[in-house]
């Protein structure tokens, strides 16, 4: 069954102070994983320890794994060992290419019930694996933060190549939001008012949950946003229930 849009996550107007708000807001946590994280770009070696599931880091695009780390060290203090993509930099590869090497790491290792942690490009890079490189399984599902399943406008007037692939008429994102099998095993998290998604990230068949704030990056960094994040992990994908204005 389709899970039920929550409320903001269509597409509507919003005033201009809300969308420079909004903006500024984001880098500033941008600012802060480039800044106060530049010491820590080294992955932890304790994030091979673990008993639970595996989580698998995909970030967004001109994104490093940094961007998820608040979530990743949490869950990696809940006894999940974190999987890093080694060599993915800033995440510029086409979305098919970055789901052979993601899925390449997984095989490599024999990693199983793997749920992937996504945000933005990362989720298309997730679900592309689920659907095409994951032939044996591995992944059991997924939680994506703020992915354009829909495509963004923004990616039709930036002149950026690897923004080209968001359009909402690109015809492999089109193909790949045809596969609906693979939503049902994913939780969609989107906050109130995405300036970079403005579309939206509501996934038919998917769980469609909403954070308490607006941004594209700040759910990342949020205390909050973070604990929800760390709880659809927890919890699965299965569960379908109201959260924070969130609806499925």
């Amino acid at each position: 069954m389709d899970s039920t849009p929550s409320r903001g996550q269509d597409r509507r107007r919003v005033g201009l102070w809300r969308f420079v708000r909004t903006l500024v807001l984001d880098y500033r946590f941008v600012w802060w994983v480039h800044l106060v994280t530049r010491s820590g770009r080294v992955v932890p070696r304790r994030y091979r320890d673990g008993d639970r599931e595996p989580v698998l880091l995909l970030p967004g695009v001109y994104e490093t794994w940094r961007f998820l780390r608040p979530v990743a060290d949490r869950l990696n203090d809940l006894g999940h060992p974190v999987v890093v993509v080694p060599g993915l930099g800033h995440n510029r590869r086409p979305i098919a290419a970055t789901a052979e090497v993601a899925q390449r790491i997984l095989d490599a290792h024999d990693l199983r019930d793997v749920v992937v942690l996504a945000h933005s490009k990362g989720g298309l890079v997730g679900k592309t694996m689920m659907v095409s490189t994951d032939r044996e399984g591995r992944i059991a599902r997924m939680v994506a933060v703020n992915s354009p399943f829909s495509g963004t406008r923004w990616s039709t007037v930036l002149p950026n190549k690897a923004l080209r692939v968001f359009s909402p008429r690109d015809a492999d994102l089109l193909r790949l939001a045809e596969q609906r099998e693979a939503n049902r095993t994913i939780t969609s998290m989107a906050s109130r008012f995405d300036a970079h998604v403005t579309e939206g990230s509501v996934l038919p068949g998917a769980v469609n949950l909403e954070f308490p704030v607006d941004g594209h990056f700040r759910p990342l960094g949020h205390a909050r946003c973070v604990a929800m994040i760390v709880r659809e992990v927890e919890s699965g994908a299965g569960s379908r229930r109201r959260d924070a204005g969130g609806r499925s």
